[in-house]
């Protein structure tokens, strides 16, 4: 007699499946960097990091559609992320432009990569309940995601590939740009998750103006840099709604609010 399939069980390994993909396109992308000595093997490089991106962006929403949350899942997510959006950039970064700083750049380099693992570890720490089962999403994400510091290294490379150059060369940008994403990392700087934006005249007004400066910055420069103005603006705003925060509090000199949760799926 033949046995049945348990769907909810095979469902289980549906998640596990993208997030190992956005593990492979990290390692191969860490290949190319480390193999690469033009601009064209970097650009490559940087694609595939945002398929990695592309891979960790639709774990979670799988694990979410078919109720397949689960502590493994977190874990796992946590250990794609170092590889894809830790070490990958780091190494791509370092090959692209650290290198020529000698031992500098590899320290800055590391910097990066152990700020990102700081970052997850303390991640799960937050994201999990007791048991370590993952908790209920929340407004914001305590210090910069992962995927976003590596994502404002990779809009360079590939903005440095369109505009022909030149961009390696300036190695002390590029230095405190590298630092300054560690930085936001492991701070206690809240960014916001964009899961409770809902479709409103301030959620309309907000997607208006974040096309609308990315337009003109396009134009002003070219499309290339579009995704590096969004994300440092998505830096930005979080700044700047920190200090608000700040400020606000210091004016009222009531109780501390406590904190909001992690998103668990989004490192």
């Amino acid at each position: 007699m033949k046995k049945k399939v348990n769907l909810r069980k095979t469902l289980f390994l549906l998640p596990s499946l993208f997030t190992l993909s956005s593990i492979f396109c990290g390692f191969y992308a860490t290949l190319l960097s480390l193999e690469g000595a033009d601009a064209g093997t970097f650009y490559r490089a940087s694609l595939l990091i945002v398929f990695a991106m592309f891979f960790d962006l639709i774990d979670g929403r799988v694990a979410r559609l078919t109720k397949t949350q689960s502590a493994f899942g977190v874990q796992i997510d946590s250990l794609a992320d170092l590889v894809s959006f830790g070490v990958a950039p780091a190494i791509l970064v370092y090959q692209w432009s650290l290198h020529a700083l000698d031992f500098a750049g590899l320290v800055v380099a590391f910097v990066f990569v152990a700020c990102g693992a700081i970052r997850l570890a303390r991640f799960n720490v937050l994201a999990s309940e007791s048991d370590g089962a993952p908790k209920k999403p929340g407004k914001y994400i305590v210090g910069l995601p992962i995927p976003g510091a590596a994502g404002v290294l990779v809009s360079l490379v590939v903005a440095n590939h369109a505009v022909g150059g030149h961009l390696e060369r300036l190695e002390g940008g590029v230095m405190a740009i590298v630092l300054t994403l560690a930085f936001f990392m492991v701070s206690t700087i809240k960014f916001r998750s964009f899961k409770d934006l809902k479709l409103n005249g301030r959620a309309i007004a907000l997607f208006a103006l974040a096309l609308g400066s990315s337009a003109a910055f396009a134009l002003m420069f070219h499309p290339s840099f579009a995704l590096v103005w969004l994300l440092a603006s998505y830096l930005a705003i979080g700044v700047a709604e920190t200090l608000f925060n700040l400020s606000r509090r210091g004016l009222r000199r009531g109780p501390v609010e406590p904190e909001e949760e992690e998103e668990p799926a989004d490192a």
